[in-house]
């Protein structure tokens, strides 16, 4: 089923794109979960593999961003409560319900999309923060590191509008900030998947390859182009998503 050359460069390919995606704005998994649902595996197959290549994306630009010191040291308290929020997240899979969020997550989505086209001049420059560092990581690395851990999709575009709006970063700094707290969530879930022996690691190493370069990519086109990029592909990620999860609702 994956031995063919020609698939693993499909599932390369489509990795290259859904990193280099998903740092600049998420939603890589838009890309990579309906590929890897064309093969004949379980959803369990399928969110399992699709954790652990999209784990070596967020480390590889978490990673670049890292070695150019855009983190602060504040950020350890994020990665300390996003690491214990994801795992609650993780484990409550299958033991809570997910369908009010399933309902409620596209409407949060198209929202985002919508204030941030309509307010020109949101992240592009920075403003006064509204919270403390070490609340703001408690209160959003629990939450959306619960989330990310137990449903995931937009989580990226969560983290990035909460840095701006609460720590007042611009979309720049907030999107290098989001990929280490989505490297954290991504670590947790997937060390389940792996007990479970729920990933597949032929398609999984090859989707690697894709997403570790293409976060490297993605790190650079931020670094280098900033907010003004990453507003508008937020804004198209955000709808996108927002469509696909409300067709996945009602379809």
């Amino acid at each position: 089923m994956f031995d063919s050359p020609f698939t693993l460069i499909l599932l390369f390919v489509s990795a290259l794109l859904a990193g280099t995606t998903d740092t600049i704005a998420g939603g890589g998994g838009i890309i990579t979960v309906p590929v890897l649902f064309s093969f004949p595996i379980t959803p369990l197959n399928v969110f399992g593999t699709n954790k652990f290549q999209s784990t070596f994306g967020s480390f590889s630009a978490t990673f670049s961003f890292f070695r150019e010191k855009k983190y602060k040291i504040s950020v350890l308290w994020g990665v300390v409560f996003t690491a214990f929020g994801s795992f609650w997240g993780a484990f409550c899979v299958g033991i809570i319900p997910a369908l009010i969020l399933r309902k409620a997550v596209p409407f949060m989505l198209y929202f985002i999309a919508i204030f941030l086209y309509f307010y020109k001049n949101y992240g592009i420059e920075k403003t006064l923060p509204k919270m403390n560092d070490k609340l703001f990581y408690m209160v959003f690395g629990l939450l959306i590191g619960f989330y990310d851990g137990f449903f995931g999709p937009g989580t990226g575009t969560f983290w990035a509008i909460a840095f701006v709006h609460f720590l007042g970063m611009d979309l720049k700094e907030a999107t290098i900030n989001t990929k280490l707290m989505n490297f954290t969530s991504n670590i947790i879930p997937l060390l389940f998947f792996l007990f479970k022996g729920s990933v597949f690691f032929i398609p999984g190493i090859a989707m690697a390859i894709g997403q570790f370069i293409g976060g490297f990519l993605g790190a650079k086109i931020v670094l280098k182009k900033g907010a003004k990029v990453i507003k508008p592909i937020l804004i198209f990620i955000a709808l996108i998503l927002a469509t696909k999860l409300m067709i996945d609702n009602w379809g």
